[in-house]
């Protein structure tokens, strides 16, 4: 896998701090195999993001263990702020900025939705609010070409 991501790098010109690899709670339930992938990804620039967060069995000495970079909650927490949800989403946000993550939330679809998680302090989020999904030829009809 490093090969193929090494080559990708490189026929792309990419630089690795633009890539971000998802891996969701459950990939480190191997914590060793998990610890070996990660400090290699992490050892060629490339960025590691814990998806889905908090709908796992997460523990969070994983969150001091594992060279990731990002936590991304999940859409479940976005999607209803109540007041419990919201106290939940404050204290992931907390957690992450108190570990130097950075932190995303996943599935903002109102300016309701995206101003209470700025003032929860999450500076990061993505959603319908922001685009739909694209297909690879509409994301280079958007690109401005080089």
């Amino acid at each position: 896998m490093l090969n193929k991501l090494s080559g990708f790098l490189e026929q792309t010109g990419l630089s690795p701090e633009w890539l971000t690899i998802e891996i969701t709670e459950s990939m480190t339930a191997d914590v060793a195999h998990a610890l070996q992938i990660l400090d290699r990804l992490r050892s060629i620039g490339i960025q590691v993001s814990i998806d889905d967060f908090g709908t796992g069995y997460s523990s969070l000495s994983y969150l001091s263990r594992f060279p990731i970079t990002k936590l991304k909650i999940d859409q479940s927490f976005v999607r209803d702020l109540t007041e419990n949800r919201q106290a939940i989403v404050k204290a992931i946000i907390d957690l992450a900025q108190n570990l130097n993550l950075k932190v995303i939330a996943e599935g903002v679809e109102s300016n309701e939705q995206a101003e209470l998680l700025l003032a929860l302090n999450c500076t990061e989020a993505q959603g319908y609010l922001y685009a739909k999904p694209l297909s690879p030829e509409e994301i280079e009809k958007r690109l401005p070409h080089c």
